[in-house]
């Protein structure tokens, strides 16, 4: 049985990669800050099926014990602090979280098995300010956010340890994905949750900021497949994973509200404290890379992920209302 570590498995990828893992017969460790507390947080049909240790991100020799005990062949790296409206809180923490650490896990790879497989879960904010649309892995990277820049380390390093230790190590450059885990501080989920709230009476409006701010949204699901089939093949390398297509704010709120048979616009208002001016060049990715070689595809597609979770906060509402 392979085993494989994921760092950040409580949250909305980890899940969806715990579930992926399990279907191929993978022994899962998930490595965490606090064991009690990740066992409030994981879906109750993951508890039992995963095996959780505590990690720190901050004490390389920690990992090195949990390496040394567990032997995993491969590890995914999904622990980080948030990207979204947290990208420049706590410059330092970032920095330590989404770029050194990574290098410690790098360095404890090193110590223990230098055979172990190592994915990266990377982002399309390493592109920040881009100078051509859509992104390849061979678009020059420069940063706006101490979350881009710490990002950029991390893949950096990888690519260091990768020439210079033959370390299998890659970075899956994720551009923006969503499922009815994301939580609720993302515009996604929020859209979702307050359209369920809507339907059934408990809100009757939604402020959002720039409705013509553009993202390029898949299903995350689909995109931990492709982490996956990363440390499947007989070389490692980086790859973009986007569906390289956008859509507005706007477009998010039309299909959310058009499922539930009502029409955004009467209900959804502009905040203009929240409003942030659209970039110039939009975030999207060129996956031909991931297709060619991997052999991905995204299956489920903007409108369909939308409507899966607009359908997954009716249930979650319903359920909190039956239960009061």
């Amino acid at each position: 049985m392979l085993k494989a570590l994921v760092t950040g498995i409580t949250g909305q990828d980890g899940c969806h990669l715990a579930e992926l893992l399990f279907s191929k017969g993978y022994r899962v460790i998930g490595a965490v800050r606090c064991v009690q507390t990740a066992k409030e947080s994981l879906p109750p049909e993951l508890i039992q099926c995963v095996d959780l240790v505590e990690w720190d991100m901050l004490n390389q020799r920690c990992m090195v014990e949990v390496l040394t005990e567990y032997r995993p062949e491969e590890i995914y790296n999904l622990a980080a602090y948030s990207s979204g409206s947290g990208m420049f809180n706590d410059a330092v923490s970032i920095g330590e979280v989404n770029g050194l650490a990574v290098v410690r896990i790098l360095e404890a790879i090193r110590e223990i098995d230098i055979n172990i497989r190592f994915c990266q879960a990377s982002s399309s904010e390493i592109f920040g300010e881009p100078i051509e649309s859509p992104q390849s892995e061979e678009t020059p990277f420069q940063p706006r956010s101490p979350y881009g820049a710490a990002k950029l380390y991390a893949h950096s390093m990888i690519q260091i340890y990768r020439r210079h230790y033959g370390l299998f190590g890659c970075s899956a450059i994720l551009y923006n994905h969503e499922s009815p885990r994301r939580g609720l501080g993302f515009v996604t989920r929020k859209v979702t949750h307050e359209t369920a709230k809507i339907k059934l009476g408990l809100a009757n409006e939604l402020c959002l900021g720039n409705l013509d701010a553009r993202r390029d949204w898949g299903f995350a699901g689909d995109y931990v497949q492709a982490m996956w089939l990363m440390l499947q093949q007989a070389n490692s390398e980086d790859f973009v994973i986007a569906t390289g297509k956008t859509h507005s704010v706007e477009e998010l709120c039309e299909v959310a509200f058009r499922h539930i048979g009502l029409d955004y616009r009467d209900y959804v208002r502009v905040d203009t404290v929240a409003y942030r001016p659209a970039e110039t060049v939009p975030l999207t990715g060129n996956a031909e890379k991931a297709k060619k070689q991997l052999g991905w595809q995204p299956s489920i597609d903007f409108r369909e992920m939308v409507g899966m979770m607009v359908d997954a906060d009716l249930q979650l509402l319903n359920n909190q209302f039956d239960g009061l």
